[in-house]
């Protein structure tokens, strides 16, 4: 069907080029199962893989693999949200997060869901996350970041001396308030200088939940 429709749109358009960016598609499925049909919203990958248990019900990942050619990390996201236990449309064996080549998937027939229009979503790609993460950390010199560094843990220290004791969440939520008119705080930035001030004994965690904060006088 594509090569098709690109020999239609040359033809139409002499002179362009016409590329198909199948990472940045959706399609919906019509999926037969035992209780009732429905309609899957998917993205273009997940529609590959659907398809092609049209042929039969289980697949390894080194089968998937080879059959659709797609890079590790985006089949390991599309196949794992198929697999989801909130979704359930292809059972994993063993059903465990670690993806091994080994590892199977089987068509769901018994299936459920009160809606007869499904839209199943991807899993995030945590690598990418870091990858930009790392990227705009290395885009802030380190004198700012040692900058910010203090005056995160000098907001800590006030709310605690002022408040005693704190959890974790609460901790995070009145840093990023205090500091909102200066700059924007990751949560997790804000968690590595709580440890540092446990470290310095500014504070310590609670001997029975460890998302409390004590302030140390």
């Amino acid at each position: 069907i594509c090569e098709k429709f690109k020999r239609f749109y040359c033809d139409s358009h002499s002179g362009r080029k016409l590329v198909f960016d199948a990472s940045r598609g959706s399609a919906e499925l019509r999926v037969q199962f035992d209780a009732a049909p429905k309609d899957l919203v998917v993205h273009t990958y997940q529609m590959c893989i659907l398809l092609l248990y049209n042929e039969r019900d289980t697949y390894t990942l080194r089968e998937i693999t080879q059959r659709l050619k797609l890079e590790k990390s985006e089949l390991e996201r599309h196949i794992l949200a198929l697999a989801h236990p909130k979704v359930k449309v292809l059972h994993k064996r063993p059903n465990k997060k670690e993806l091994h080549e080994d590892d199977t998937f089987t068509f769901n027939r018994k299936y459920r869901n009160q809606r007869v229009r499904v839209h199943i979503g991807v899993l995030d790609d945590s690598r990418a996350k870091q990858t930009a993460a790392e990227a705009k950390d290395k885009q802030v010199p380190q004198q700012v970041i040692e900058s910010r560094k203090n005056r995160v843990e000098a907001a800590i220290v006030r709310i605690m001396k002022a408040r005693k004791k704190l959890n974790h969440q609460q901790l995070v939520v009145e840093v990023v308030h205090q500091l909102q008119s200066r700059f924007n705080v990751d949560p997790q930035f804000i968690k590595q200088r709580i440890a540092s001030l446990i470290e310095r004994e500014y504070l310590e965690r609670d001997s029975n939940d460890r998302r409390i904060y004590h302030y140390l006088a």
